[in-house]
């Protein structure tokens, strides 16, 4: 009985054993995926802020400015690139909607981000975009990989439409989550003026008025390394409207503030997180290390069992061959035993045990 209970252990020690490492490498990548459908909006904002104020052409300081980050799931455009980049593909089509404390429209800036559900690698495919503009990103946007790690990424940056480096600064703790602290520096850099301005104003008639657009910025994001999210984002940013043919007249602030995730969404995202993260963390810590842990508790019980059962067999085989052994000896009733008298047989029968019956 015992034997069979040792092989039963033993055949559940090695399957969670073998279970252990599925989990982790072939689980994992399948499961933890971007939903193709996710709808998000996150709120930014910049307080006392420098705007430009199209109708004077003059900037001016500003009590807000707010920018409204809306990303939306496009699942019939998801499926369709799937068919024929066979991997699991999300589209996010993206706005950047900033405004002024009056709620007025500043710019608008859509995106189509296109990348791989798990590892959130850039999936080139047609409508890949900014502002309406072909583009071929490299590099991450919005979210670090799953379990990201202690090391510089390429980020990519839709103003200036190409990637660069963004550094990893440490660690930090953002509402009781340790978080990786990443930073980038975009040096003034010439960019494409936005298609949607204020008073009805385009990239050409910027152009017609003799200016072009010049950004820089410092983006600055904490991010929750099991899940890839940022909880924290913030940015010190500033635009300028040069003149192309006056280099020495002064350029135009056309935007100039330090931008926040305003605390009501940073505590939701914290949230969000929190719960992800132990999902993320249930499929490549928990379940794997601890299936690997039960596998071994099984199998030191079924050897455990087997021991002791072997143990047992060789005790009962000693114990017959000493009974056997003792009986013509050790209580004097076998032949030489010195008890009957010359002539008489002795009271036990040879062998000293049972009486054999005649043949």
């Amino acid at each position: 009985m015992r034997r069979r209970a040792s092989l039963v252990l033993l055949a559940f020690a090695v399957f969670f054993a073998a279970l252990s490492p599925l989990i982790r490498w072939y689980a994992f990548p399948r499961l933890a995926k971007i939903p193709p459908s996710q709808y998000q909006t996150m709120v930014l904002e910049a307080k006392n802020a420098t705007l430009l104020d199209y109708a004077t052409m003059r900037s001016k300081k500003v009590p807000k400015v707010s920018i409204v980050q809306t990303l939306k799931g496009n699942v019939e455009a998801s499926e369709k690139i799937e068919r024929n980049t066979d991997r699991d593909v999300v589209v996010w089509d993206t706005l950047s909607y900033v405004a002024d404390h009056k709620g007025k429209l500043v710019s608008a800036i859509p995106e189509r981000y296109i990348f791989d559900a798990h590892t959130q690698e850039p999936v080139h495919a047609r409508g890949e975009s900014v502002d309406g503009d072909p583009v071929r990103r490299e590099g991450i946007e919005f979210k670090w990989p799953f379990l990201t790690e202690k090391r510089d990424y390429q980020y990519y940056d839709f103003q200036a439409r190409t990637s660069a480096p963004i550094h990893y600064k440490g660690t930090r703790t953002v509402h009781g989550l340790e978080t990786y602290y990443f930073e980038q520096t975009i040096p003034w850099t010439k960019v494409k003026v936005p298609k949607r301005l204020p008073l009805g104003a385009t990239p050409e008639t910027v152009e017609q008025v003799g200016l072009e657009r010049w950004y820089t910025t410092k983006r600055m994001f904490w991010v929750e390394p099991v899940t890839g999210a940022p909880v924290d984002g913030q940015e010190i940013h500033k635009e300028q409207m040069r003149w192309k043919d006056q280099p020495g007249r002064k350029p135009l602030t056309a935007f100039a503030g330090h931008v926040k995730m305003r605390p009501d969404f940073q505590e939701a995202t914290v949230d969000l997180v929190s719960s992800q993260r132990r999902l993320v963390l249930a499929l490549t810590a928990y379940l794997p290390w601890g299936f690997l842990v039960l596998g071994g508790l099984l199998l030191a019980l079924s050897l455990t069992l087997e021991a002791r059962s072997r143990g047992r067999g060789r005790g009962t085989a000693g114990e017959g061959a000493a009974v056997g052994d003792d009986g013509p000896a050790g209580d004097g009733t076998g032949p030489g035993g010195g008890t009957g008298t010359e002539g008489t047989p002795a009271t036990g029968p040879p062998g000293g045990g049972r009486h054999r019956q005649p043949v």
